[in-house]
């Protein structure tokens, strides 16, 4: 039995519906029996010790999340030390460098497994073993659903990648050594050395990539033990966090601490702040969204842009700044960065509650850095002004642009016209989709200059399947051979956080949904303003008016050439109820159920 501070009764846990059920003896019988089968005592499920689910994201598939396959052990202890009964289970497997077409197709689908286990089985609190990219918002997400008491652990990053010297970091050195490839500096053999340098252990991507955000955000959001987010996955101390969680969730579920407790609206804005000040992802609105949307708090891209836009970057690690992993982590990690919002009066919610049942305030507070390299004082930032810009117009009703990583290059080129300040303008170049971009990048026929803005489309949600990684495309040899290595890229899918490129990206509505993507021809003018947050074709309103009403034609007809056919049955039922990437990417009918474990009772299988 466990004790209800609040209502001052004895309440039963969900398990015991399950194992120690005096209502209906038949079926506690028979669920008992068979989960006694691997050695587990009567005496034990029939104890009143919370039954704490470990939803195992490590497996061979996934080798940034594998090393969870080791601090599971760890998460067993605590749970057993605080007198609970581990269960661990598989979750659907995501890893963002191995799953074709893309790994978000995966999110949404890992979610629904989620949900069905932890509503389905005998389960009175779980700890979520978060990494790699989509584990860490899939999982969030049904804990959100499901809304027993749940907690995080991050699996880490991996050791610092060093080549010749030099920090590599994952995924940004793939992006540099890539360029310098197209333009012939270095050969094939040193392309890879270099890539895979920067992956020298277990562990997600060491750069401020959409791990790390992520991970990042779910600590800020108060789902993680202070601290939890950075520590590497190697490093002893992630192990002992691993035993301090497991011990951490028995006590949750004691005191019915629950995710709605937790991730409630302040918590979600406080992590938009702090996604601004480490220069998080651009797909981390996508992903805050979503667990947002799932656990009932209203959340679109312009929150972001309203409270985090004005934060300044104080994190110096790639691809933004220069450092990795291992340095942020003993920089203070999340918690040192927390401490400068803090002592600023810039995190809106210092009194939000956290797992551990303290406020983030409590927890954070004159927690400073002591390595003003890694992690910078609030008044001494990287950048000002360093959180996202929401740009809409013909083109689209959303799309996200990274302020904290617009180069000086970038600025020069684009963004400093003293007559037109933060504007630029430019012919189109349209790519229908990853494979016509690779195609013809390098067709001399286009015309692609320096003063170009290229744009793909067809690789959103519905029109790849999934939303690929695919916008921060790189300019043409001959352009990089001459040292222009940006191009203002513009798309209706994603990009991967470890990516420096300032693309304009997540578009919604995108091509395959009917959204202005779809629209624009090549040769078209486009004019960009930062400052009216601004996209447009430059086309009359005849014009346009006139292409909206082919475009709707073509979709009535069958869709557009471009918009490849399903490939499995997974891809078609996601296609057919999926959202935008403004709105969460979440399945459109799944936002209606909330709080599920509580406001339903799962019927019996016999």
């Amino acid at each position: 039995m466990s004790y209800d501070a609040k209502h001052g009764t004895k309440v039963k846990l969900r398990s015991q519906l399950w194992f120690d059920n005096p209502d209906d003896p038949d079926m506690t019988a028979l669920y008992i029996e068979r989960y006694m089968n691997w050695g587990i005592t009567r005496e034990e499920l029939q104890s009143g010790k919370p039954i704490i689910g470990i939803a195992q994201s490590g497996s061979d598939l996934s080798p940034c999340n594998r090393q969870h396959l080791i601090l599971a052990q760890r998460i067993r202890e605590g749970i057993r030390e605080a007198g609970g009964i581990a269960f661990e289970f598989p979750v659907h497997p995501i890893q963002e460098t191995g799953k074709r077409p893309t790994a978000m197709l995966d999110r949404n689908l890992a979610y629904l497994g989620l949900v069905e286990t932890l509503f389905g089985y005998p389960i009175d609190g779980v700890v979520l073993t978060t990494g790699c990219d989509k584990t860490t918002p899939s999982q969030l997400m049904a804990a959100a659903t499901v809304n027993i008491p749940a907690i995080a652990l991050s699996v880490g990053p991996m050791l610092n990648g060093w080549y010749k010297g030099k920090r590599t970091g994952s995924g940004t050195i793939k992006w540099e050594a890539k360029k310098l490839k197209s333009a012939g500096k270095i050969d094939w053999k040193e392309y890879v050395e270099m890539v895979a340098s920067s992956a020298p252990s277990p562990g997600f991507c060491n750069t401020m990539g959409t791990a790390t955000t992520m991970n990042s955000l779910a600590e800020a959001l108060g789902m993680m033990l202070p601290g939890s987010a950075a520590i590497p996955a190697v490093h002893k101390e992630r192990g002992q966090m691993a035993y301090l969680t497991g011990k951490r969730i028995v006590e949750m579920v004691r005191e019915d601490l629950k995710p709605s407790d937790i991730m409630t609206r302040a918590a979600f804005e406080n992590a938009i702040v702090v996604c601004s000040a480490i220069g998080g992802s651009t797909n981390a609105p996508i992903h805050l969204n979503a667990v947002a949307r799932h656990v009932g708090v209203k959340l679109d891209p312009d929150d972001w842009e309203r409270i985090g836009h004005a934060i300044p970057l104080l994190v110096d690690m790639q691809p933004a700044g220069r450092f990795l992993g291992e340095d942020y982590h003993r920089a203070g990690g999340v918690p040192a960065v927390v401490a400068e919002l803090i002592g600023a009066g810039k995190l809106p919610h210092p009194q939000a509650v956290t797992a551990n049942g303290k406020t983030i305030g409590e927890n954070c507070s004159g927690r400073f850095t002591g390595d003003r390299e890694v992690i910078r004082a609030y008044d001494q930032p990287m950048l000002k002004d360093a959180g996202f810009l929401n740009l809409k117009g013909n083109l689209f009703d959303s799309a996200i642009m990274k302020t904290s990583v617009i180069s000086e290059s970038f600025r020069k080129r684009f963004l400093s016209n003293p007559k037109d300040p933060d504007a630029f303008e430019g012919k189109a170049v349209v790519f229908d989709g990853r494979e016509d971009y690779h195609a013809r990048l390098n067709d001399p026929s286009l015309g692609i200059d320096e003063n170009t803005l290229m744009f793909i489309r067809g690789v959103g949600p519905i029109g790849y399947p999934g939303a690929a990684e695919v916008v921060n495309m790189q300019p043409p040899d001959a352009l990089l051979k001459k040292g222009i290595t940006e191009l203002p890229c513009i798309g209706d899918g994603r990009q991967s956080g470890t990516s420096g490129s300032p693309s304009i990206l997540n578009a919604s509505p995108e091509a395959a949904a009917g959204g202005g993507l779809a629209l624009l021809k090549t040769g078209d003018r486009v004019r960009i303003d930062l400052r009216k947050r601004a996209a447009n074709i430059l086309i009359t309103e005849q014009e346009l008016k006139s292409r909206q009403a082919a475009l709707k034609t073509t979709l009535a007809n069958g869709g557009l050439a471009y918009v490849p056919a399903s490939q499995t049955p997974w891809q078609e039922i996601q296609r057919s109820m999926v959202d935008q990437m403004d709105a969460g990417m979440v399945l459109k009918p799944a936002v209606k159920y909330q709080d599920v474990a509580h406001k339903y009772r799962p019927p019996d299988n016999h």
